[in-house]
């Protein structure tokens, strides 16, 4: 895609899953990437301010960010309590926003970038089981839409990805949780229009559009990649 080669990119959570496709397509591309995560070398902890303070000054000067990172436990709401709250909105919304803080000023100074963040469908119309993740991943959406806003004029752009049922660590634990993941992953099957669950690559693909030039003129978007499952307008 055009504008990627030679650009630096963060990606936070980039060690497995969604992130590290994501980084294996920015390789792939020509594109320095920087892995901000607690399994990563050297480990950081988006949740921790200063330690993603040093991590990007790091890094250096910054084009492309991506804010993968995330963490759920699905847990009917009456069933959580304010502990299980804080570490979901820790991971999901503070960590999210401590990046951002500290990337946009380098990037608004330059006078361009792109950033794209990670939601989730549950944040656009809702899943059972997911109320507080829920609504972190709205609290992103907004979040986007208002700094897109702010930015616009500085040539920084923001967007939002938001994958459906997608192969993960985190829904292989819900489905083996559910005591009989086969049956479970077949009604997932079944109820996405396209036939299949998405992958990790579906993503990656939509997140490197939109760091691309090929996106120049895109800002403030939230992009559901989930096979149909959920066309919201």
């Amino acid at each position: 895609m055009r504008g990627l080669k030679g650009k630096t990119a963060i990606v936070t959570g980039g060690a497995a899953g969604i992130g590290a496709a994501i980084v294996e397509r920015f390789e792939a591309e020509g594109t320095r990437v920087v892995v901000l995560d607690l399994n990563g070398d050297p480990p950081v902890d988006i949740t921790d301010y200063a330690a993603v303070q040093k991590a990007v000054a790091a890094a250096g000067p910054v084009d492309i960010l991506v804010n993968n990172a995330g963490w759920d436990f699905f847990r009917p709401f009456l069933k959580t309590d304010p502990a299980f709250w804080q570490k979901i909105i820790a991971i999901n919304l503070v960590g999210p926003l401590n990046v951002l803080h500290c990337v946009l000023p380098g990037m608004a100074q330059r006078g361009g970038g792109k950033v794209v963040s990670i939601a989730s469908d549950a944040g656009r119309v809702g899943s059972s089981g997911e109320a507080p993740y829920s609504a972190c991943k709205g609290g992103i959406i907004a979040l986007t839409k208002t700094l897109a806003r702010e930015l616009a004029t500085k040539n920084v752009r923001l967007n939002v990805v938001s994958p459906g049922l997608t192969e993960t660590s985190m829904l292989e634990s819900f489905m083996q949780g559910a005591g009989d993941p086969q049956k479970l992953r077949e009604a997932y099957r079944r109820a996405v229009p396209v036939g299949r669950l998405g992958k990790p690559q579906d993503i990656a693909g939509a997140v490197l559009f939109l760091s691309s030039d090929d996106a120049d003129f895109i800002t403030g978007q939230v992009i559901s990649v989930s096979g149909g499952l959920t066309m919201h307008g």
